[in-house]
């Protein structure tokens, strides 16, 4: 929500590259009212599954033993199968065979959309298949795909890119915060909120990216939401309030910026905010 309002924003006085590196469940293209059309797909290849020969596999189950993630086991015949739902591609099988009977083969784990929206500027979004693995790869080639996009616009002014990360500290958490020049964590008042607000920080910091908290239905819990933001300080950017009709906007594809609601006023604050953060 916040991503495609501020996306929005800056989209009325700077050149806009909006992205959505959420690669497990993308949506910022439902929060910018829904894409029917895309202009461009483009496939994404950066995992492999193996496979095996089995006129060269003698069943010695090497391969079933070192699989960490138990995606391997032998069949009664005595011969390696593969669950590729659980496998990672390490390669330890290919490694470990002494019959070089197993091999690496690419497999497309993903996609990325790309289409420019009603609002003036490109979203690029990206996609890993179900069972895939790998989405910390997928948010590389996103952000490369984004770049692009960048670039091609280079010639109409400074360019912004806003990119929704997923939340979490995980491997697309870490693609997306690499080369990022600040950084929106956004929490709500809860301890479970707070803990995970402080365990995202540690990886914001070990990058050294400047940041700033925003605290999301803040009146649930109010009394919290004043411990949260006394203890963010000068770093606080703004709280957003709980309202059922944003959930309402979203399922009629109404982006917030086109409603009335009290958040979109509370996000036009973020948003000055921000501004002065970045000295704009």
């Amino acid at each position: 929500m916040l991503t495609s309002a501020l996306a929005m924003l800056f989209a009325k006085e700077r050149k806009v590259v909006a992205v959505d590196c959420d690669a497990d469940a993308p949506n910022l293209a439902l929060w910018l009212g829904g894409i029917k059309s895309w202009d461009k797909i483009i496939p994404v290849i950066t995992s492999a599954k193996p496979e095996i020969d089995y006129k060269k596999c003698d069943g010695c189950g090497l391969c079933v033993e070192n699989c960490r993630f138990s995606a391997l086991r032998l069949t009664p015949q005595g011969k390696p199968a593969l669950n590729p739902f659980l496998c990672e591609g390490c390669g330890a099988c290919e490694v470990i065979c002494p019959k070089g009977a197993i091999k690496l083969k690419p497999v497309q784990n993903g996609e990325i959309r790309i289409k420019r929206t009603r609002y003036n500027f490109p979203l690029v979004s990206g996609q890993l298949f179900p069972g895939e693995t790998g989405s910390g790869k997928v948010v590389d080639e996103i952000k490369s795909e984004a770049s692009a996009a960048a670039k091609a616009m280079a010639d109409k002014g400074k360019i912004i890119m806003i990119i929704d990360s997923a939340p979490g500290t995980g491997c697309p958490v870490t693609a997306a915060l690499k080369d990022a020049d600040f950084t929106i964590l956004i929490t709500e008042p809860t301890p479970s909120g707070f803990a995970d607000l402080k365990r995202v920080l540690e990886v914001v910091n070990h990058f050294k990216i400047p940041y700033g908290v925003v605290v999301n239905k803040w009146d649930i819990n109010p009394k919290f939401s004043n411990r949260m933001e006394k203890w963010a300080r000068g770093k606080f950017l703004g709280k957003i309030s709980y309202d059922k009709k944003i959930f309402q906007a979203i399922s009629n594809l109404t982006p917030i910026m086109e409603t009335n609601l009290k958040a979109k006023n509370e996000i036009k604050d973020i948003y000055d905010e921000l501004k002065i953060c970045q000295g704009q």
